[in-house]
């Protein structure tokens, strides 16, 4: 941890607990009352602090708020995974000014590091079904300086958004409640609940610009599932697959949860699917030559695949 971030942690943490003895509320609506604070300007908290250092401390914040109540499908996606994904958005996504949607953004955590990461080339869209989560994510946003618009709704119900250049979104898994909104769904189920992940993979396609790439952290079996020829069959008709990438297990408290990543391109006419999917594991993430010698693997598929 570098100590401009910690110093950031510590203030934020200090005025946090303290906001949170005074008016007896949960470490997270402490926070979103330290983040309000600090953008009024009554608190000065980041002296010389880039982005990600902002980014970084509010999120050890969130984490450990998250401790407290914590809901399995409301887990912060794990920092490496972040930044793998902004590598391949700045890979895969040419456009000099791109538009970037996170359906199920949570407090913004992935979306707000490949912003990050590609700084200046992007602005967002985040959409959130939980009112907490998308206050302290508005508040981030603005803290850190990034161009997003937040929409509180549940992100399966019709959209008011225009198609965007890329999605990014750590899918919410399980199954989705609302069965008269799911039935609006090609993928929904035949009989019973649909699963959530699918439908967030459809309406993420309906929301991609033709020839726009799209990337998703997704369970690892989602193609061994019982509805899993349903969803080949859709992502045959509406997309190219570029990538299925395994991710390593110890980044996931508990290899069940274990994720892939999976890069998918919306069709476009005269758009042709890569020679070959590429199929990887990424190895241990906190090893950078480990990791570089896979980036310069990536690399070399995408020049023979993409360009």
């Amino acid at each position: 941890m570098n100590s401009s971030m910690e110093s950031i942690f510590t203030a934020i943490d200090n005025e946090t607990v303290s906001i949170q003895k005074q008016e007896e509320t949960s470490y997270l609506e402490s926070l979103l009352t330290t983040t309000e604070r600090w953008l009024d300007g009554q608190l000065t908290i980041a002296e010389g602090g880039t982005k990600e250092d902002v980014r970084k401390a509010i999120q050890l914040s969130i984490l450990k708020g998250m401790k407290e109540h914590v809901q399995p499908h409301h887990q912060m996606t794990p920092d490496a995974l972040g930044l793998l994904i902004g590598y391949l958005v700045e890979l895969f996504v040419k456009e000099q000014q791109a538009t970037v949607l996170d359906p199920a953004a949570g407090t913004g955590n992935l979306l707000f590091t490949v912003m990050n990461y590609l700084d200046g080339r992007m602005s967002g869209t985040a959409v959130e079904l939980d009112d907490l989560l998308i206050r302290l994510a508005s508040n981030i946003g603005n803290l850190i300086e990034q161009p997003v618009t937040f929409y509180l709704q549940d992100a399966l119900q019709p959209l008011l958004i225009d198609p965007v250049d890329c999605i990014v979104s750590d899918l919410p898994v399980g199954y989705y409640p609302d069965e008269a909104t799911a039935s609006n769904y090609e993928l929904k189920a035949e009989e019973g609940m649909s699963y959530a992940h699918h439908l967030f993979i459809e309406q993420s396609l309906r929301h991609t610009k033709e020839g726009g790439y799209l990337f998703f952290v997704i369970p690892r079996n989602i193609f061994e599932s019982p509805l899993a020829g349903q969803l080949h069959s859709f992502l045959k008709q509406q997309a190219h697959i570029q990538a299925v990438m395994e991710l390593p297990e110890n980044i996931f408290k508990n290899a069940q949860h274990a994720k892939a990543v999976l890069v998918l391109q919306k069709k476009r006419e005269g758009l042709k699917a890569p020679k070959e999917v590429l199929l990887a594991r990424v190895p241990n993430m906190s090893k950078p030559e480990t990791m570089a010698k896979f980036f310069t693997q990536v690399n070399g598929w995408f020049k023979e695949n993409k360009a």
